[in-house]
């Protein structure tokens, strides 16, 4: 009769999730203490608490597993905004509440915030390409949002083109650099009325 453990084996397929998650996270936690530039492999795999052969395994570079941490928590800031966002509700009065999820979600850790947003242009093209494949992605979902929010509600029916929804990507983007650069990662809230002015300046020339 074989034993019962309160932890069975993870199968291969759950042990490489595991191992690339904690590399994410070492990573994170390695840039946090020295910066990326001066960040190592060994570093990242000491804090992953892994092997360097598991680390080749998922990476080929350490600017592979940055550009992952990129894509990974830009993800979840945008599920932390799609989560927020009421379709059935008309988009201006949407705006707000789905701007303070975004900005609470970045500023749950403002040193990995930092990594983010600055250590990511710092990477060269291969930085660029994921920072453009990321806002392609937040700004679909902005066009898509309101220009299906509350469509069959009263009031005014916003269109963005996917011109107009990069504008605001771009524009929110750059508030959270400012932020960054004057030491005020952590109050990020601060940025919600701007931020949430500029949507709706943005979708109300829409409707002109």
């Amino acid at each position: 009769m074989s034993a019962v453990t309160d932890n069975p084996p993870q199968t291969p397929a759950e042990s490489r999730n595991e191992h690339y998650r904690r590399l994410l996270e070492g990573m994170a936690r390695a840039v946090a203490v020295k910066g990326y530039a001066d960040t190592t492999i060994a570093d990242i795999v000491r804090e992953a608490a892994v092997s360097r052969r598991t680390f080749y395994e998922h990476f080929a570079t350490k600017t592979e597993c940055l550009i992952a941490l990129y894509e990974a928590a830009s993800h979840l800031a945008l599920q932390a905004v799609s989560e927020a966002f009421d379709p059935v509700q008309p988009w201006h009065a949407q705006v707000e509440r789905a701007i303070t999820a975004y900005f609470d979600y970045l500023a749950q850790d403002p040193v990995l915030l930092r990594t983010l947003f600055v250590e990511i242009l710092g990477l060269g093209m291969p930085g660029l390409v994921a920072r453009r494949r990321v806002n392609d992605e937040i700004a679909n979902f902005i066009q898509a949002a309101i220009n299906s929010s509350g469509t069959t509600g009263p009031g005014p029916q916003a269109h963005l083109t996917s011109e107009m929804a990069m504008t605001v990507v771009g524009g929110i983007n750059e508030l959270v650099l400012q932020a960054i650069e004057q030491e005020r990662a952590g109050d990020l809230r601060e940025l919600v009325a701007p931020a949430t002015r500029l949507v709706r300046a943005v979708a109300a020339e829409s409707q002109r």
